[in-house]
C-alpha cells in the first residue's frame, strides 16, 4: 500500500511538472497567470504528450507485425470535446484531477471550457468518431481521413424564434490537439484539360495538362482507445495554395489579384458543406470532396510503398472505406493513380480497386443520392470524367451479358443519367467500385436491396451486407453519465466498458427496490442539471419532477418534429379547452439545426418557439406543460441532455431513417423510446422487448402503399377524428402567432395535402394514443424505473465495438494486433 501511494504521489507530481512546463515553454507564462483558455491548452498539451508516447508505441508494434490497415474516408468527424474523453480512455483522469487541485484549479471547469471541434454536423460524423474510437479500443489498425474545416457548419442563435446562422470559427484560437505534418503535404491537381496522345506502342495515352495545383497540408488528431494501449490518428487536410502568388500577375502590378488566387485555393477547407444552391457553391463542394479523396489516396499509397513493392499486395494490406457517397471519387482517383502514375494495366488496376474499396450507404431518399453534372466534372476533373466513362462502358458490357436485351435496366444502372445536362451518379460509382456495400440497419439494407438499388442487388447479391450502427459506451455512458456508470460498475463490474453485452447482468436488478431508488436518484440529478441549463440558456423553468420528453436531432421533415409539436398542441388544447390535464406534467425539450437554405425546417423551429411561448406564459398550463428549445445542438450539449431524458422521441416516417444512433444513446442512459418502426428502432424493440418501448404508427410498407397516387387522403383523418381537426385548425389560426397572422397556415395546407410524403395525419391518432400510454406509465415510478433499467441492460448489441468487429470480419478482413 505504501508503494502504491508513493507511485500515485510521483504520478501526480510528474503531471504537475508537465503542466507547468507547457505553461512556461509553450505559453511563456507562469501557471498562475494563465487565462482559462491557456490553462486548457497547458493541460491538453500535457495529456497529448502521453498520447504521443502511446502512438509511437502503437506504430512500432504495427511496423513489426505489418498488419492490414483500414483507412476510413468521411467528410465529417463529429468528435466533440477531447480532454475528458482522452483522460478517461487513458484512465488517468483522477490523477489529473488531483494534480490540478494541487495547482488550485478544477479539472471539471477546465473540461467544460473546451469548445467542440466543428468537424461535423450530424449522425454521419458522430458515427465516424465512434468508429475511430472503437477501432483503437479493439486494437485494430484503423485511421480516419477528413478535412480540417476552419469553420464548422454554423453556430445556431435564436432571434424571436427564428434560427440565425453565425460563423463557427472553432480554430480561431488554435487547438492543442492537432499535430501539423508538413513533411506529409501532398500536391493535388485540379481543372485543366486532356491532351489525347499515343504511347510508344501506339496505344491511347491521355495527358492531363494545364492543371492547377493545390497543396493538402495534413494535421493529425490522436485517437486513443480505452485503456490507452492503442493510439491512432485522424488525419485532417487543410488546403494551401501551391505557391504564395502567381509572380507574373504580381510583377504586372496586380497585387490584389495575386492574393485573391491564393485565397481562392485556401477556401476549399474553410467551411463545412458550403451551400450548393448556386453553381459556385456546387463547384466548391465538388472540389472539397475531390480534395479529401486525392489527399487521402496519395497518403495511403505513400505509406504502402514505404514497406511494399508490388501493388498486387495492396488489397491484402489496405482497406479503404467510404462513409456515404461523398468520397465516391475514391474509385476514380485510385484508378487514375494506378493507371496513369503507376502504369498498371486497366484490368489489374480495376481488380485492385474493387478489392480495396468498400462503401456504406446512409440515405434512403432518392433525391439525396449525390450527382454531379458532366459539364461541371469535365471542368473540374477532366481526367476523372474520362475514367468514369470507361468504368461505365466496361460495367454496362457486364450488364448486357447478364441481362441481354434489357435496355431499360441498362439505363437505370448506368453511371451516367441521360438528363439535360447529363449527370454522373456518384452512388452508382461507389457501388460499382466496391467489393462490399452495406446498409446501417436491417430495414435500411432491405430497402436498399428492394427499393433504392434493386438492380445492383440482383446483379451482386453477395456484395450487400447489414451492419447496424453502434455507439461508443465510453463517451455516451462512462463520460456523459458518470453517476449511472458508477452504479453499474458497483453492481456488475466494469467489463461492460469493452463488452457492452455484459450489461445483461443488470436484468436481475431491474425489480430491486434499492437499485431502482439509486437509479432514480441519478436520473433526478441529471434532470436537475439539465433544468439549470434550460433556465440559464433560454430562461424557461423546467420541473425535474416532470416527465422529460426529448427530441434532439437535425431539424428535417422526415424526422417529424412537426408531429411532436402537434401532440403538444393537442395536450395544451385538451387542458385549456376541455379542462382535462395530461396524466403527468411534462417538459418537452427540442434541439437541432436546420440547414441554412431549408425554409420549412427553419419554420418548424419558429413554430416550436411560438408554441412554447404561448404555453409557457399561460398560467393554466404552467403546472402541466413546459416547452424548451436549446440552441446550437452539439456533442457537448448532447452529453448533458441525453442522460436526463425519460422519454426519447424517435418518430421519423417509417422507411426514411437509415438507422439513427440517438435512439441507442437514449436507451443506454435509461430513457424509454417513443418510436416508429423505422431504422434501428426496430432492432431496439427486438432487443429491449415490446413492453419496454412505445411503438406506434405505420410500417415502411404501409407508408409506401400510401404514396401510390390517390391512396393517401389526409382529409379523411381530419374529418373522422375531432382531435386531428382541432390541432390542424389551431395551426391554421393565429393562436400561436397572434402578431403574425397566417404564419403557420402553410403547415395546415401541407398536412392536408395528399402529397405529404410524411403522412403526418395518418400517424397522428396512433401517436396520441401512444403518448397517453407513456404518460400513464410514468405515474408508476417503480414500473417506469424497471422498464428503464431493462433498456440499459438489453442495449448491449448497439456498441460501436460490435459494429466495427462485424465490419472487420465480413468486409475489411482486419485483425486485432495484440500488445
Amino acid at each position: 500500500m505504501h508503494d502504491q501511494n508513493r507511485a500515485e504521489t510521483d504520478a501526480v507530481g510528474a503531471i504537475q511538472a508537465a503542466i507547468g512546463r507547457h505553461a512556461t515553454y509553450a505559453l511563456a507564462k507562469a501557471w498562475r497567470d494563465l487565462s482559462p483558455d491557456e490553462r486548457l491548452t497547458a493541460v491538453a498539451l500535457a495529456v497529448r504528450d502521453q498520447m504521443v508516447e502511446r502512438y509511437l508505441e502503437t506504430e512500432a508494434r504495427y511496423a513489426r507485425q505489418d498488419p492490414k490497415r483500414l483507412y476510413y474516408l468521411s467528410m465529417e468527424f463529429l468528435l466533440g470535446p477531447s480532454l475528458r474523453n482522452n483522460l478517461s480512455n487513458l484512465q488517468i483522469r483522477e490523477v489529473y484531477k488531483q494534480a490540478l487541485g494541487n495547482l488550485g484549479a478544477d479539472l471539471d471547469a477546465i473540461e467544460e471550457s473546451e469548445i467542440d471541434a466543428a468537424l461535423g454536423n450530424g449522425g454521419l460524423g458522430r458515427l465516424a468518431a465512434c468508429f475511430l474510437e472503437s477501432l483503437a479500443t479493439l486494437g485494430m489498425p484503423g485511421y480516419g481521413y477528413g478535412i480540417n474545416y476552419e469553420y464548422g457548419l454554423f453556430k445556431q442563435e435564436i432571434d424571436d424564434g427564428y434560427q440565425r446562422e453565425k460563423p463557427d470559427n472553432w480554430l480561431a484560437q488554435g487547438t492543442p490537439w492537432e499535430i501539423t505534418r508538413p513533411d506529409a503535404a501532398c500536391l493535388v491537381p485540379v481543372y485543366g484539360r486532356i491532351e489525347h496522345g499515343v504511347d510508344r506502342q501506339g496505344g491511347y495515352n491521355p495527358m492531363w495538362m494545364d492543371w492547377q495545383a493545390l497543396i493538402g497540408m495534413p494535421s493529425d488528431m490522436l485517437i486513443v482507445g480505452y485503456g490507452g494501449q492503442t493510439v491512432h490518428v485522424l488525419r485532417l487536410y487543410a488546403a494551401r495554395a501551391s505557391r504564395d502568388f502567381d509572380m507574373q500577375i504580381f510583377n504586372d502590378g496586380d497585387y490584389v489579384k495575386a492574393v485573391e488566387q491564393k485565397i481562392a485555393s485556401e477556401t476549399i477547407s474553410k467551411v463545412l458543406y458550403p451551400s450548393d444552391a448556386v453553381v459556385a457553391g456546387r463547384e466548391l463542394r465538388l472540389v472539397q470532396e475531390y480534395f479529401l479523396v486525392a489527399c487521402a489516396i496519395r497518403d495511403i499509397v505513400r505509406c504502402f510503398e514505404q514497406h511494399h513493392h508490388s501493388f498486387r499486395e495492396f488489397p491484402a494490406r489496405v482497406a479503404v472505406h467510404l462513409n456515404d457517397t461523398h468520397p465516391a471519387l475514391t474509385v476514380a482517383e485510385l484508378m487514375r493513380l494506378l493507371v496513369d502514375e503507376k502504369n498498371l494495366p486497366w484490368e489489374e488496376a480495376w481488380a485492385i480497386t474493387q478489392a480495396t474499396v468498400s462503401f456504406t450507404n446512409h440515405t434512403l431518399a432518392p433525391e439525396a443520392l449525390e450527382q454531379w453534372s458532366v459539364p461541371l466534372l469535365e471542368h473540374v476533373l477532366p481526367r476523372h470524367l474520362q475514367i468514369i466513362y470507361e468504368i461505365n462502358r466496361r460495367f454496362l458490357a457486364q450488364v448486357v451479358v447478364a441481362y441481354p436485351g434489357d435496355t431499360e435496366r441498362l439505363r437505370r444502372m448506368s453511371l451516367i443519367e441521360e438528363s439535360t445536362p447529363q449527370q454522373v451518379r456518384m452512388t452508382h460509382l461507389a457501388l460499382v467500385g466496391s467489393h462490399a456495400i452495406n446498409g446501417v440497419s436491417a430495414l435500411h439494407t432491405r430497402l436498399l436491396q428492394t427499393a433504392l438499388v434493386p438492380d445492383f442487388y440482383q446483379l451482386w447479391p453477395a456484395r450487400f451486407h447489414t451492419k447496424t450502427n453502434g455507439i461508443t459506451p465510453r463517451r455516451w455512458l462512462l463520460q456523459a453519465n458518470p453517476g449511472l456508470a458508477a452504479l453499474i460498475c458497483a453492481t456488475i463490474g466494469d467489463g461492460w466498458l469493452t463488452e457492452l453485452a455484459h450489461l445483461r447482468g443488470l436484468e436481475p436488478w431491474a425489480a430491486d427496490a434499492g437499485f431502482q431508488a439509486e437509479f432514480r436518484r441519478i436520473k433526478r440529478s441529471n434532470k436537475e442539471k439539465l433544468a439549470r441549463i434550460i433556465r440559464d440558456s433560454v430562461h424557461v423553468i423546467a420541473d425535474p419532477e416532470a416527465l422529460f420528453d426529448i427530441q434532439v436531432k437535425r431539424i428535417h421533415a422526415y424526422k417529424r418534429q412537426l408531429l411532436n409539436v402537434m401532440h403538444i398542441v393537442h395536450a395544451y388544447l385538451t387542458l385549456i379547452e376541455d379542462g382535462q390535464p395530461p396524466p403527468v406534467p411534462r417538459t418537452y425539450v427540442f434541439a437541432g439545426k436546420a440547414a441554412p437554405g431549408y425554409w420549412e425546417a427553419k419554420q418548424i423551429i419558429k413554430l416550436i418557439h411560438n408554441v412554447g411561448r404561448v404555453i409557457n406564459n399561460d398560467a393554466r398550463a404552467r403546472a402541466w406543460i413546459t416547452v424548451a428549445f436549446l440552441p446550437d445542438y452539439r456533442v457537448s450539449l448532447a452529453e448533458k441532455i441525453i442522460p436526463a431524458a425519460d422519454l426519447s422521441e424517435q418518430i421519423s416516417t417509417a422507411g426514411t431513417e437509415a438507422s439513427g444512433t440517438s435512439n441507442m444513446k437514449f436507451a443506454l442512459n435509461g430513457a424509454l423510446t417513443m418510436g416508429t418502426l423505422d431504422g434501428a428502432t426496430i432492432e431496439i424493440l427486438e432487443a429491449v422487448g415490446a413492453e419496454n418501448i412505445f411503438i406506434f404508427g405505420l410500417t415502411a410498407g404501409d407508408v409506401q402503399a400510401l404514396r401510390t397516387p390517390g391512396a393517401y387522403r389526409p382529409r379523411d383523418y381530419y374529418e373522422r377524428d375531432p382531435r386531428v381537426k382541432r390541432v390542424a385548425e389551431a395551426l391554421r389560426s393565429s393562436v400561436f402567432c397572434p402578431h403574425e397572422p397566417d404564419l403557420f397556415a402553410w403547415i395546415y395546407r401541407a398536412i392536408l395535402d395528399a402529397h405529404d410524403a410524411h403522412v403526418h395525419l395518418a400517424d397522428l391518432p396512433a401517436y396520441l394514443a401512444a403518448q397517453d400510454q407513456a404518460g400513464a406509465a410514468f405515474k408508476d415510478q417503480a414500473g417506469w424505473a424497471r422498464r428503464a433499467i431493462l433498456n440499459v441492460a438489453r442495449i448491449g448489441t448497439f456498441s460501436s465495438d460490435r459494429t466495427v468487429a462485424e465490419y472487420a470480419r465480413d468486409i475489411w478482413d482486419l485483425q486485432r494486433v495484440v500488445v
